[in-house]
Formats: structure tokens, sequence, C-alpha cells
């Protein structure tokens, strides 16, 4: 087998963000609504945590400029996006992502929430936890809303679809 090894550190971030993009994960968009107004961003770092009670967490850079506004967020939501939704993606990578798209609601807690989405989960802050570089924002799930569809993946620096292993 042909496999390279190293220690992860300064000298080996481009190698160790590489080994990361090995896994395949899904696209999400988080939202919340903050003193200046909506606010969003792309995440791929989400995941489920619990389901009794029912628990997500997913973790903002600190370097980002929307990361005190999502900790410091009570309520956001969490969108997965569709193999279609490539474009909304986009739309919420700029540092200025808006909020001017056709469809767009707010919950009862003032959160703006996206339509079209696979999932979206509704969620109240339960805790943030330091991450080094992210932080771990823990959301217990208030409500969750869901359509048929194929996901959005992102794998080694690449959008796709996901494709069924026949059998």
């Amino acid at each position: 087998m042909n496999e390279d090894i190293f220690m992860p550190g300064p000298g080996t971030a481009r190698d160790f963000r590489r080994a990361l993009g090995r896994f395949a994960t899904g696209i999400t968009i988080v939202t919340t609504q903050s003193s200046q107004g909506p606010v969003g961003l792309t995440a791929n770092s989400f995941t489920s945590v619990s389901l009794d009670p029912p628990l997500v967490l997913w973790c903002p850079a600190r370097t980002s400029r929307r990361h005190d506004a999502f900790v410091g967020a009570e309520h956001f939501a969490i969108h997965v996006l569709a193999d279609d939704q490539h474009e909304l993606m986009r739309s919420f990578v700029a540092p200025d992502a808006g909020f001017d798209l056709p469809g767009i609601a707010y919950s009862d807690e003032g959160t703006p929430l996206l339509p079209g989405c696979l999932a979206r989960f509704e969620c109240l802050r339960a805790a943030t936890h330091d991450g080094g570089d992210h932080t771990i924002i823990l959301g217990r799930v208030l409500r969750v809303a869901l359509r048929k569809g194929a996901p959005l993946i992102f794998s080694g620096g690449q959008y796709g679809a996901f494709q069924p292993i026949p059998g």
C-alpha cells in the first residue's frame, strides 16, 4: 500500500487539510438573526450528536467575520443543501452574503429560513465549546423540515452529487 504518513503541525497543514478532504461531507447554510440583521454562512462541519434529546453541532471558524454573531446567537437554523442548490450555496460563501433571495421566511424566533432545502434544523443554542481555530456550537433541535432529493456533497475541494452504488 502506498500511503503518505506525517505528523500534523504547522509544516504539514496543507497535507492535513488534504487528508481531511478525503472525508466527503454534505453542505449546509447556517442562518441566524444578529443586531445588524440576518446572517448566514456555508458550513460542512455539521453532525448529529443525540436523538434524545435531539442535538446537533456545527463549527464556525474563529477567523470568520460572522463568527461572533453565531456564537452569541440564541437561535439558529441549519439548512442541508440539495444537489440542485449549488448557486444558493455560492451566494452564502461571500463575506457580505445577502438575504435578497425569494422565498425566505422567518421562524417564530426571528431566524431566517431558506426555501427548498433537503432538511432544516431550527435550533436553540445549548452550549459552545473551544474547538481550536473553530468554536463548537451545540444546538437543541426545536423543529425539523425535510423534503426528498439528493444532497450536495463536498470532497477533495470539489462539489458534486451523491451517486448510489448499484446492487
